[in-house]
C-alpha cells in the first residue's frame, strides 16, 4: 500500500534514485491557506546535506504545487506535490546489484516481487518520507487552524538521554537535540561512530498539544493503534512508546493511574490517550530508531543466487537515522491527528447538526 489515512489521506510515489519523489494528498477542505512557503520551510527540516550528521547527498528538495490550489487557498480537490531528484550517484550502487545489504529491505523487497531496485534501495528508501514531510505540512495547516500544534526532537543518541525538554531549542540544534546540556555528547556518540565507519540508533520525542477529547474509536481504530502504526511505518523504526511506555509496566497502578479533581488530571502517564481516545491532554511519543543499516565496515551476506559473499559499502548515508526521522515522526503524527480530527467531525449527531444545519 503506498496510502496512507481515510479522509485526509496522502498517496507517495517514487523511489531513491528515480526521476522524482511526490504525493498526491486528498480529501483537504476547500478554502484552507496553502502557503508553499511553509511547505518548503518543513520539507526543508529533513532535507539532506545540511550538517555533516546527515548523508552528503545534496539536493534542494524543492517541492511545487501541481493542482488543487487556487489563488492561495485549497479547492478541495487532490493536491499533488512534486520534489525532483537532483543529485542521484547511481554507480555508488553498481558493486551490489546483486547482493543484499545486511538490515536493509533489499532481500524482503526481492522475495516478494522479484524486482532488484539495487540504486539506494528504491521504493524502500527513506528518501520516500520527503514526500511524506510536505503532505503533513498542509495537515499541520489544517490543525493550525484548530489551534492544535506537532513538535518534535531528538530525545537519545546512543542511550544519551535527554534530562531538560526543549523544543525551541530543538529547532536550533544541528541534530535536533532537546537537551542543550546533552547535545554535545550525543553529537560526539555519533562522531565516534562515524569514525568507526559504522552507525548508531536514537530516540526520538514527538509532543501533540491541544488535541480535542475524542479522538480516535473505541476498538478497532485507537488513537494510539493509529498513531504506533503510522510510527513504525517510518524507515527503521523498531519500537513506539506512549507516555509511559514501556517504564508502566514497570509500575504499580498507583502509580501510572492519572488521577483527576475538578480541574481535570493530575498527572498524564497515559501520554493523552485512555481507551483509544484522545483525553485532551498533551499526546506524547517516543519513537526509537535503529542504527543505520548503511555501514562502511567488511560485512558477509547473500547474493540473488543465495551464494555467500563479502562486501563493504559505498554512499552516502545518515550515521543516525533518527535525526532526520524525527521530522518524520512528527510529519506522521500531524497526518493521524489531521485525519482523526476530520473523522470525528461527523461521529455525533450534535456535530452534523452544526456542520449542516437545518440544511
Amino acid at each position: 500500500m503506498n496510502s496512507f489515512g481515510v479522509r485526509f489521506s496522502i498517496t507517495t510515489f517514487g523511489e531513491s534514485h528515480g526521476s522524482a519523489i511526490g504525493c498526491i494528498v486528498d480529501g483537504v477542505p476547500a478554502g484552507l491557506l496553502i502557503d508553499e512557503s511553509y511547505i518548503q520551510s518543513e520539507v526543508d527540516r529533513r532535507r539532506p546535506g545540511l550538517t555533516k550528521f546527515a548523508t552528503q547527498r545534496k539536493e534542494s528538495d524543492t517541492v511545487q504545487i501541481l493542482s488543487g490550489v487556487f489563488e492561495g487557498v485549497s479547492t478541495g480537490a487532490p493536491i499533488a506535490l512534486v520534489i525532483y531528484n537532483e543529485n542521484q550517484k547511481s554507480s555508488d550502487y553498481e558493486s551490489i546489484k546483486s547482493l543484499f545489504r545486511p538490515a536493509h529491505a533489499d532481500f524482503t523487497y526481492f522475495k516478494k516481487y522479484n524486482i532488484r531496485d539495487y540504486r539506494g534501495g528504491g521504493r524502500s528508501s527513506a528518501r520516500e518520507t520527503a514526500a511524506r514531510v510536505a503532505g503533513a505540512a498542509i495537515a499541520k495547516k489544517l490543525l493550525e487552524t484548530f489551534g492544535i500544534k506537532v513538535q518534535s526532537g531528538i530525545f537519545a543518541i546512543g542511550g544519551i538521554e535527554a534530562q531538560n525538554i526543549d523544543f525551541e531549542y530543538a529547532k536550533t540544534s544541528e541534530i535536533f537535540a532537546l537537551d542543550r546540556l546533552k547535545e554535545e555528547a550525543q553529537k560526539e556518540a555519533i562522531r565516534e561512530a562515524q569514525k568507526d565507519k559504522d552507525s548508531i540508533g536514537g530516540c526520538a520525542y514527538v509532543k501533540i498539544l491541544n488535541a480535542p477529547i475524542g479522538l480516535g474509536e473505541p476498538l478497532y481504530e485507537k488513537l494510539d493503534a493509529l498513531l504506533g502504526g503510522a510510527l513504525m511505518g517510518i524507515n527503521g523504526v523498531k519500537a513506539v512508546e506512549i507516555g509511559e511506555g514501556i517504564n508502566a509496566s514497570k509500575l504499580r497502578g498507583s502509580q501510572n493511574n492519572d488521577q483527576m479533581d475538578k480541574t481535570g488530571f493530575l498527572s498524564n502517564h497515559s501520554g493523552g490517550i485512555l481507551g483509544g481516545i484522545s483525553t485532551g491532554e498533551d499526546i506524547t511519543l517516543k519513537i526509537h530508531f535503529k542504527p543505520t543499516p548503511s555501514i562502511f565496515l567488511n560485512q558477509s551476506t547473500q547474493d540473488t543466487n543465495a551464494e555467500p559473499i563479502n562486501f563493504t559499502l559505498k554512499g552516502r548515508h545518515d550515521p543516525c537515522i533518527a535525526i532526520r526521522g524525527s521530522i518524520v515522526a512528527e510529519a506522521m503524527a500531524a497526518l493521524v491527528i489531521a485525519d482523526t480530527l476530520l473523522l470525528n467531525a461527523s461521529a455525533t449527531v450534535e456535530n452534523l447538526k452544526k456542520i449542516y444545519g437545518n440544511n
